[in-house]
């Protein structure tokens, strides 16, 4: 019988977020569940647990077991990870305009540009959407598309990306 690989192995290449993998408790008492997010995290980081994690492959799935749970949180999010998002936490200074490419501006989510001249990067959608959620109210939307283009000054980076009309203030 073959061991579970070890995920922290893998570094920065393990899909963490991937929907494909599934996630596996273990308790102490034996129990198996079904797990992933913050309370199984919660669980495994008081030592109530041992969380794994199934990948799927193309012709076969492989068992991982999470041992590195600060980086399974900061994949996760839930540890706030600079090197990963690209966002320092901090009062962001923001400025957007609705991108010209808009082809409809009354609608309830519209295409905007936006640049960060505080010189934070955004590396994950998800992340600054939070960011922008508490700091200023808007609703980015995270399950499209969005992009950057980057350059040597983050201040010039320019992200495309859909936002709730009536969430957006200057």
């Amino acid at each position: 019988m073959n061991e579970p690989r070890s995920a922290a192995s893998t570094g920065n290449d393990f899909p963490y977020k991937a929907k494909t993998v599934c996630y596996i408790e273990v308790g102490k008492d034996g129990k198996v569940t079904q797990g992933g997010g913050r309370e199984s995290y919660d669980r495994a980081l008081a030592g109530e647990c041992q969380l794994y994690a199934v990948w799927p492959g193309e012709w076969r799935s492989d068992l991982f077991i999470i041992d590195d749970l600060d980086e399974y949180a900061r994949a996760l999010g839930l540890i706030h990870d600079v090197e990963r998002t690209g966002l320092v936490e901090h009062e962001h200074e923001v400025r957007w305009e609705i991108s010209p490419y808009e082809r409809n501006p009354g609608a309830s989510y519209i295409l905007i540009k936006v640049w960060l001249d505080c010189g934070c990067a955004i590396r994950d959608i998800r992340s600054f959407a939070d960011h922008m959620r508490k700091q200023r109210g808007w609703d980015i939307a995270t399950g499209g598309g969005w992009g950057g283009s980057r350059g040597d000054d983050p201040r010039a980076a320019e992200y495309s990306m859909r936002a709730r009309r009536k969430s957006l203030t200057t």
